[in-house]
């Protein structure tokens, strides 16, 4: 009897690279989704979707379900990606927004908002698991598996360096997150950082408009997150997101160093009080939260230079990633920091994507 498959399994993790994309390595290149991480699991009659973190997805998909329980055979794992496309590009707020506790708001969602299945590895199929198989033959099995079927997209996929560049460039005019490279002839390894990740990485200069006290300690001790924004082309300051990860030790100094900007620091800040409509800040009620975060306002006197991976939510738009402190700009006037900073991709069609098309519009 063939060994056979159940959840949950833990998917195969990468570890990054940067952002140079290597000759010669033997990988096979696929883009890089931005969505939720899935397992698929095909037994009898059933379909389970599984998340990165082991948890089922089935009742935030149904149609998602629906698709694969008529399209895939009994016995198949797949690994791959749960997306929601809107306008030709990827929405993760839209896709996040299917995590939803009423099932009545999930029907409807599934209906407006259609989840795709993108697949890009495959762990069994109807014969046996292939974990052992290396990956260039996984990658055949996978195509051979769906290419007669609609109820999955399959990734594009490459061993050819310079393709994926243009990839690494051109997609992201998609909402993708830049580059996977997958061992060519090594097998599939749950849990284990054995891919790399190619992202795109970028800076700039946001104003520090606020602060978070980092959990667990007193407040005013330690600083957990400094509060980003930047302007528009009307002088509105947005929220952008958040720089953190600091070591223990800077957490204390950041808290001390930043009492001063705390005197005065509600006093006409544009995320306190009377809020100008449009107005992004930080901490928004939604469904996850049912009062704004607590934050500690500043006065807009200081500017840090931040790397970001990339943007999302329209304009104005904020990080998608939080973000990574690099310097202080003690050079730039807080009033200069803006959104003409942020580098705008060219727009993509997310099914030229699906189609590995090379094309922008």
């Amino acid at each position: 009897m063939p060994s056979v498959l159940t959840p949950p399994v833990k998917p195969m993790l990468a570890k990054a690279a940067g952002s140079a994309i290597p000759d010669d390595a033997d990988l096979i290149f696929e883009p890089k989704w931005d969505g939720f991480r899935c397992l698929v699991f095909r037994s009898g009659d059933e379909v389970t979707l599984q998340s990165r973190s082991s948890k089922p997805l089935n009742r935030y998909f149904p149609e998602v379900v629906a698709r694969l329980t008529a399209g895939l055979p009994d016995g198949v794992v797949l690994d791959g990606e749960l997306v929601v496309g809107v306008n030709g590009a990827l929405n993760f707020d839209a896709l996040s927004e299917r995590i939803h506790p009423a099932a009545s708001r999930v029907n409807l969602l599934a209906e407006q908002t259609p989840a795709t299945f993108v697949a890009f590895d495959v762990l069994q199929l109807p014969s046996g698991e292939v974990l052992e198989t290396p990956g260039i033959s996984r990658r055949q099995m996978l195509v051979d598996l769906v290419s007669d079927t609609d109820a999955v997209s399959l990734t594009p996929a490459t061993q050819d360096a310079a393709l994926a560049r243009q990839w690494f460039t051109l997609f992201e005019g998609a909402g993708l997150d830049g580059v996977i490279g997958k061992p060519a002839q090594g097998p599939y390894t749950p849990d284990k950082r054995t891919m790399l990740k190619f992202k795109h990485s970028r800076t700039a200069d946001c104003v520090v408009a606020g602060l978070r006290w980092y959990k667990d300690t007193e407040p005013g001790t330690s600083v957990g997150s400094l509060l980003l924004g930047l302007y528009d082309d009307k002088g509105t300051l947005h929220s952008v997101g958040v720089v953190g990860s600091f070591p223990a030790e800077r957490r204390r100094e950041l808290a001390v160093e930043l009492e001063p900007l705390m005197a005065d620091g509600s006093v006409d800040h544009p995320w306190v009080g009377e809020i100008a409509p449009g107005t992004r800040v930080p901490g928004e009620i939604n469904r996850w939260r049912s009062a704004q975060a607590a934050w500690v306002p500043l006065r807009r006197e200081l500017v840090v230079e931040v790397a970001y991976e990339h943007t999302e939510g329209g304009y104005p738009s904020r990080f998608r990633h939080t973000a990574q402190f690099i310097r202080w700009r003690p050079d730039r006037e807080p009033s200069s920091c803006g959104y003409e900073q942020l580098e705008e991709p060219a727009r993509y069609d997310l099914d030229a994507v699906l189609k590995g098309e090379v094309r922008s519009r």
